[in-house]
């Protein structure tokens, strides 16, 4: 635990632990990874919003909250320069245990998440070498991948499936990575709150998002109301 506690702070993984030639440790290790977030616990402006997710772009990490409780957040790597990661508003559409990588075929990419279909941008296990590395992809580590993939929901489709009736959970990437500059991470031990973001700071990004996310959650629940309808309708 203490290991995964280390890496993940300084977002690597088991297989990119030799990359680094600085650690970034904490004093106590803490039980409750939680306790390390640079997110806040709680966000009001959240309460009326079943699922959200984040994924920032700054300091290369995700989290997920229900109604405005901060419930997960972890390391992730996102979209090299040559391949940045889209920022703003997506939803999560369709999900595959085993998907394969377009870019390369002998990639596999375990738990995928699919959250914009037509670029083909979504959240998968794969390596977290301690800086954004992905083809726009969001990587994640693999027990983390495993739970985002149960925790996410699914777009509802028409029944010929040519078009989408309800989207998903949503999804706001958001913010800039300082390409060539020291990483905010490797910052901790001289500011504590180098990585770390305010209830304020948050609220900013979901604000201009947030009247479509709740009219989209709305839609949705109407959405699966009536699917459950026509499947009682159709059952014997």
């Amino acid at each position: 635990e203490e290991r995964y506690t280390i890496l993940a702070i300084n977002r690597l993984d088991e297989d990119n632990a030799w990359r680094a030639d600085t650690l970034m440790i904490p004093s106590k290790i803490e039980e409750d990874f939680l306790k390390y977030s640079p997110f806040p616990k709680h966000l009001d402006i959240l309460k009326d919003i079943n699922k959200m997710v984040f994924f920032s772009y700054p300091i290369q990490a995700y989290a997920a909250y229900e109604n405005g409780k901060l419930v997960k957040w972890g390391p992730t790597s996102m979209g090299k320069k040559a391949a940045q990661t889209k920022t703003g508003l997506m939803f999560s559409n369709w999900k595959k245990t085993l998907a394969i990588s377009t870019v390369n075929k002998s990639w596999k990419l375990p738990y995928n998440f699919n959250i914009h279909n037509t670029l083909g941008i979504g959240w998968h296990q794969f390596d977290l070498p301690g800086y954004p590395a992905s083809h726009s992809c969001l990587r994640l580590l693999m027990d983390d991948a495993k739970w985002m993939y149960s925790f996410g929901e699914q777009w509802v489709l028409t029944p010929d499936g040519a078009k989408v009736r309800a989207n998903g959970t949503p999804v706001i990437v958001f913010g800039e990575y300082a390409w060539g500059q020291k990483k905010p991470w490797k910052q901790l031990a001289k500011d504590h709150k180098s990585t770390e973001y305010s209830i304020e700071d948050m609220e900013k990004e979901v604000q201009p998002f947030k009247e479509k996310i709740l009219q989209e959650q709305s839609n949705r629940a109407q959405v699966i109301a009536e699917v459950e309808t026509e499947k009682n309708k159709t059952t014997p």
